[in-house]
Order: C-alpha cells, then structure tokens, then sequence
C-alpha cells in the first residue's frame, strides 16, 4: 500500500475484501521529518466509511492525524513507549494501550526521546519510537458525540465482553468460541468508531458473521491465527490487516491447540459501530 507524503493513495484498490500483510505496507516519511506513514485502508482505495493509518512515530517526534479534531479517531499501540493526548488530557502508553478521540478533541501521538546518557536501565535509553494503527471515521451528520467519553483504555480491559457469539448463520458456529472484550463502544461514549479486542485461546473461533452497513477493518495484534474472509481461513501474523465492505463474511480462529499453542489477539471493529454485537452481549448501544 503505497502513501505519499501528502497521504494521497496510490493504491491498488482493496475491492470489497482483502488481507493486507505488514509486508505489503509501503510507508512514506512526512515532510521534513522521520516519521513514517502507512494507509492499508481508506475510502481513497475502496473503503466505505474507515482509514486506518500504520504510524511508526520516530523517537522524540509527535503525529496527530490530519483534521483530527473533526473526526472520531481510536488508536492501538502494536510497539514503543510514549505519550497520547486527546484534547487537553494526556496519557503514558505502551504496547496494547488504546486511545479514543471524539469529534472536537484532536489527537497527539508522541514518542519517547532517545537519551543516550540515560542508564541501560531507563526506559528512554534505547527508545524505538512508537508503532501505532490509526482508524479514523468522520461522524455522521446529525449526530453528537457522547456526553462523557473515555479516552484511554487497553486491549486487556475485561470490564465489558461478549462471550459465546455464534455469528450471523450463514456459516456454522464452532463449539469452542472466543471472547471480545469492548474497548471503546457507544457504553463508554464512542459515538461511529468502536475498538473489540479478539481474544482467541487455542481451539477458540470468533465465528464467521457480516455487518449489513459497516466496514470492518482489523488487525492481528499477538499471535499466529486465522482471519476468515469472503469464503476461506487465510492465515495471518502479527500487524496483518482485513477489510471487509458491508456484507462481507468475516471471522477468526486460532486453530493451534496443544501444549505449547498460544493465544491468537485481534483487534478493530466495524464501522460504524453494529448495534447487533451489543445486542448479542445483552447490552444497549446508546451512546453514553
């Protein structure tokens, strides 16, 4: 996937579904600067409503994605160490912490500073910069953002989780399924955008299912697994990235069972945000 500076895509168009590996990324610096951009998926090649952007944010430099402030923008922390500011708050981060920020408050991602003199027991004295997926949507005219959103949270939050899901029928649920913990959702003030965190334990299936009127865009964030798209498994590695237009069959498995097998942790979302995962939990999708 090809970006200029400009963030201007001159991309093969992702159709109506593709697995996009990380290596397939192609990331162009910004403008005077060491940071590095990547767009796997955005309107400009195909997508219905999402961008999704791959920041390496280089060590000591900030990114803040264009327009921000007039967008709803979620990100997930895939490496490094560093800062995330949403409005006029701002939060350490590391790996699988995740950050909301509605429509009217910018977002800031900023990296450690490389200290050289630091000692080899500081967190700074070999700082890598950070990696970080972006999505961004812009929010529907006539709707408002949530009246008390939260801003920071982690792929690991268990608050609220949807276990058991059997899909949407046109393929057969596996017996052993797989939770999705809701990281930002319309419970904890996400007003289009949302972030689920898959979590498939060896054996576990995220069943095959589609959304009527959203993209999903998602990522392979820890493990080795399976994304199922359109009508097959594809395997996948960590910070591969599915997109599936609306209607579009998607899923994952972690197909790895035995001793030493390991869990396989994806995460995105629709979007908009489908009423019908909450439903499924038992759970209202007002907006908080």
């Amino acid at each position: 996937m090809r970006t200029s500076t400009s963030g201007t895509l001159t991309a093969t168009p992702l159709g109506d579904a593709r697995i996009i590996a990380s290596a397939e990324f192609e990331f162009a610096s910004l403008p005077g600067r060491r940071t590095t951009l990547a767009t796997p998926v955005s309107p400009a090649a195909g997508a219905t409503h999402v961008t999704l952007h791959v920041v390496r944010v280089a060590a000591g430099e900030s990114f803040s994605p264009e327009a921000s402030a007039e967008e709803e923008n979620t990100a997930v922390v895939f490496s490094g160490l560093g800062t995330a500011t949403v409005g006029s708050r701002t939060q350490r981060i590391g790996r699988a912490d995740a950050v909301y920020a509605p429509t009217g408050q910018a977002l800031t991602l900023t990296a450690d500073t490389e200290d050289p003199g630091a000692g080899p027991d500081s967190p700074t004295a070999d700082a890598e910069g950070l990696t970080v997926y972006v999505w961004r949507t812009p929010l529907a005219a006539g709707s408002v953002p949530g009246t008390d959103p939260e801003p920071f949270s982690s792929l690991w939050d268990e608050t609220t989780q949807l276990r058991g899901f059997g899909g949407t029928g046109q393929i057969a649920p596996d017996a052993k399924r797989a939770t999705m913990n809701f990281v930002f959702w319309p419970g904890n003030g996400s007003s289009r955008l949302c972030l689920h965190c898959g979590i498939q334990q060896p054996g576990e299936t995220f069943s095959v299912h589609l959304h009527p009127d959203s993209d999903e865009s998602m990522i392979a964030f820890e493990g080795i697994g399976q994304m199922y798209l359109a009508d097959r498994w594809v395997d996948v590695s960590p910070g591969d990235v599915l997109y599936a237009a609306p209607g579009v069959l998607h899923g994952t498995r972690n197909p790895h069972t035995g001793p030493d097998a390991l869990r396989f942790v994806t995460c995105g979302g629709p979007s908009p945000y489908d009423p019908a995962l909450y439903s499924a939990a038992g759970l209202s999708s007002d907006v908080r």
